[in-house]
């Protein structure tokens, strides 16, 4: 194999060429339209990868709080369809439809369909936007299948509809509205993205972020084939941001430090800003800032005045206050910003973003701006409450004795050689391939399990760090006081990073595979949320750069004759006695035709997407009400009175209060009226897990993607649901299926139970409690071989989520940690007892 240097560039004419000699004319191509999107989408939305994919509703999104910023949009509603599409609608002033003055088409049309066109260039029609280029809706429409959008806009709603964002048609007047507003609709192309599935999280994330940044707004996400639903509305806005993000935490002013302020120039807005402050006993910083609701993760002028102002003001307070005698040094800013919790948004002008991305605010005039006005806010604040500003610079200076103390302790410890990153722990076992991207290091519960992981290993690439008991809770303990723990410091010594912002370098760690591998129990569900803790907290540089695993050792072994298999799960295990069941006997008709293998799999499926959507529906709603409404035939506009109270007492309440399986629902249920929108509904109240429940039932639950898909599912399975088989089967392949009577088979339920069943005849199946049940090679053949391993990936997908559950979960605050267990019992898969 021939290898070129490519870092040398050939010289001479001797040197490499390629593509053809001719290039003329010809050679350059006039992308027309939308065709360059299509061609280059990555240029328009940054990749065709998940974050392209969710990208596109971001576009269609923010166009609607544009809307909003202007004034014109209080409520806006985003739904993920079954069919993988999304809609994206709102109340604003709805796209303008006349014809374009030089265009010579609807102006909805040249929206959609060509590039750099939007109502955004000027200040007339938006005082503040984030879209500056305008591209946005005729990129969403380009990369999508088909889109389609309708206006309504002075008494009229308009349509018109696209094919790769070609128009079907010239836009028209379909009807008279009276409403406002603008709806999109559109289905990402399969061809250009790799995965078309939108994530709930990822765009909850996003539109509750919105929500936050821009107050009164209420903002909708719904999933029809998951059934989720949350709503948006925070009339306080960065206020209620600040006490969202401090959930779980003990703050040490009762409210938030709340900031704002506007800059004119000839009676023209041409900024405004919004600023929160809230400092609590934490030992952890949280600073969000926004530019025109975009989410400038790495910072600029705008959060640079802010720290400035915060170090300037708070170091004169200490000074006067006589506080910082005793530390012999002045206060840094992150003491200041210890347990602070900041965000900062601003509302600018032709904003000036460094960095295709905007991720950074480039504008120079904007820092002396905003330095100047929390100076001169602070400032009135701290005058205003001593008591505030006492107990804040208490804990900054304990803070900054902290420092100083974990900055001696560094120092010691590397003389010590506890640091010393050239030796590695001594239980540790170290891997013989130095280069980083080849190594991987398995964290392991306990030192049983870690022995048996050092026999199963790979020793060229593969290291273990076998971690005693539950290390400590960093989420509880200051950064000095987590020096002190000998499994960290072990952690700390093996990765080779060093630890804290003074030391730490990602680029010095050993291995880009760091593995948490622990037992399938509580105790080790619980080891492996300590370890997340102190990557979240302290090395989350780790999980960006995606070097972070959590290994799936098998909760199963099957094994039927000479057949063996690893299982990760209880879907898997279902899935494997199936193909076990079916493999062992033939099935035949009444007829005597035998049934085809792959058919069967195929209604199986059915069954199994039709069982999982129903238990999803049925973790907020009683299984019997459920049931009912799928399999009978009511009216979805159903729900007048009369209606409603024939359902409720003649059907509902009847037919699931029958006594089964020795026991009974009980179910109590009346009608209620909704006096603003003018509708009924029946309100029905049960237990489920013993925990009280109420749920409403009515035209539009009976309409929603959840019903319409169990009906749908139901439909297909009908004919061979509901119809007896009269099947035989024959246990030995190749008898003469008219010499064996077999047993009959009355539906598909029973079917696959006798499949099952069949299945798990002459089958051991042995469930792995933990890592020390394993044999060393069972252990490398599941866990550790990379040929055959499964392992997750640890990525931050909402990082203000993540610190919330962190906060809640790890932190000394009781009563959220017990709420968040009562809010989120219904919702447990796996409960380990």
């Amino acid at each position: 194999m021939i290898e070129l240097d490519v870092s040398h560039k050939p010289e001479g004419k001797h040197a490499l060429k390629s593509g053809s000699e001719n290039y003329s004319a010809e050679n350059i191509k006039v992308l027309e339209g939308l065709e360059a999107v299509r061609t280059r989408p990555g240029m328009y939305i940054g990749s065709t990868s998940t974050e392209g994919l969710h990208h596109l509703v971001y576009e269609i999104v923010d166009n609607s709080i544009d809307e909003a910023m202007s004034g014109y949009c209080d409520c806006i509603n985003v739904l993920i369809h079954l069919d993988g599409s999304v809609s994206v609608k709102d109340n604003g002033r709805g796209i303008p439809v006349a014809i374009h003055p030089t265009e010579g088409k609807s102006a909805l049309e040249v929206v959609m369909t060509i590039l750099h066109a939007g109502g955004k260039f000027d200040d007339k029609a938006f005082a503040f936007s984030g879209g500056l280029h305008g591209v946005g809706a005729s990129v969403v429409n380009a990369l999508s299948e088909w889109t389609k959008v309708e206006v309504r806009k002075e008494g009229k709603v308009y349509t018109q509809s696209y094919q790769r964002g070609l128009p079907d048609f010239d836009v028209k007047m379909i009807g008279e509205t009276e409403e406002n507003g603008t709806f999109t609709h559109f289905k990402p192309d399969a061809t250009i993205f790799k995965d078309t599935r939108f994530s709930f999280e990822t765009l909850q994330k996003r539109l509750r972020e919105l929500a936050f940044l821009n107050r009164g707004i209420k903002i909708t996400l719904g999933d029809e084939a998951n059934d989720q639903n949350v709503e948006f509305y925070f009339e306080g806005g960065l206020v209620s941001f600040c006490e969202y993000l401090n959930h779980g935490k003990n703050p040490l002013h009762e409210t938030p430090v709340y900031i704002s302020a506007d800059r004119k120039e000839n009676n023209i807005l041409l900024s405004q800003l919004d600023c929160v402050l809230h400092w609590t006993d934490s030992y952890q910083e949280h600073i969000y800032s926004y530019v025109n609701n975009i989410n400038t993760i790495e910072g600029g002028t705008h959060l640079t005045g802010l720290k400035s102002a915060l170090t300037r003001i708070v170091n004169q307070y200490a000074e006067k206050s006589g506080q910082l005698k005793n530390i012999k040094s002045q206060l840094m800013g992150e003491d200041i910003r210890e347990g602070l919790t900041a965000i900062i948004a601003l509302k600018i002008k032709n904003p000036e973003f460094q960095g295709q991305t905007k991720t950074k605010l480039g504008n120079a005039d904007v820092r002396g701006w905003v330095e100047n006005i929390i100076t001169e806010k602070l400032t009135e604040y701290f005058h205003e409450n001593p008591e505030v500003v006492k107990k804040v610079i208490s804990k900054i200076i304990d803070a900054a004795r902290a420092r100083l103390a974990a900055k001696q302790a560094r120092e010691l410890t590397r003389r010590k050689s506890a640091l010393d990153f050239a030796g590695l722990p001594g239980k540790m076992a170290d891997c013989q391939e130095k280069d980083p991207q080849f190594c991987e290091l398995f964290l392991v519960e306990g030192d049983s399990a870690g022995g048996s992981a050092k026999q199963a290993r790979d020793r060229k690439y593969q290291a273990v760090l076998p971690l005693r008991g539950k290390i400590l809770n960093v989420e509880k303990a200051r950064f000095d006081k987590m020096l002190t723990s000998q499994e960290i410091k072990l952690l700390i010594k093996a990765l080779g990073t060093g630890i804290g912002k003074e030391d730490f370098d990602i680029s010095k760690i050993r291995y880009h595979k760091v593995v948490l591998m622990t037992d399938a129990d509580v105790d080790g569900a619980h080891i492996r949320t300590l370890i997340l803790t102190f990557f979240f907290r302290h090395m989350p540089q780790v999980i960006e750069q995606g070097y972070l695993y959590i290994a799936q050792p098998p909760l199963f072994k099957f094994k039927k004759n000479k057949f063996e298999k690893y299982l990760k799960d209880e879907g898997d295990l279902l899935q494997c006695l199936i193909e076990a069941g079916m493999s062992s006997f033939e099935i035949v008709d009444a007829k005597g035709a035998k049934l085809d293998k792959t058919f069967l799999e195929g209604l199986f499926s059915k069954v199994n997407r039709y069982n999982r959507l129903i238990e999803i529906a049925c973790r907020k709603r009683a299984k019997e009400v459920v049931e009912y409404l799928v399999e009978n035939t009511i009216e979805q506009s159903i729900f007048d009175e009369k209606e409603s109270t024939e359902l409720l007492c003649q059907k509902l309440l009847t037919k699931v209060t029958d006594e089964k399986n020795d026991g009974f629902t009980l179910i109590n249920g009346e009608v209620i009226f909704d006096r603003e929108h003018s509708k009924y509904s029946i309100q029905l109240s049960t237990r489920i897990n013993n925990i009280p429940l109420k749920f409403i039932i009515d035209s539009q639950y009976l309409k929603s993607g959840e019903i319409q898909e169990l009906k749908r599912i139901k439909k297909q399975l009908m004919d061979v649901v509901t119809a007896p088989f009269n099947c035989r089967y024959i246990k030995e392949k190749g008898q003469d299926p008219s010499k064996d009577e077999g047993k009959s088979i009355q539906n598909l339920s029973e079917l696959k139970d006798l499949v099952i069943e069949e299945g798990r005849k002459g089958s051991y199946i042995q469930r792995y409690k933990g890592l020390g049940e394993m044999n060393p090679d069972q252990l490398e053949q599941t866990t550790m071989n990379q040929e055959f391993r499964t392992i997750l990936q640890v990525k931050i997908g909402d990082a203000i989520e993540a610190d919330r559950i962190f906060s809640t979960l790890m932190g000394d605050e009781v009563d959220p940690r017990r709420a968040f267990i009562q809010e989120n019992a219904l919702n447990v898969v796996n409960l380990d007892i």
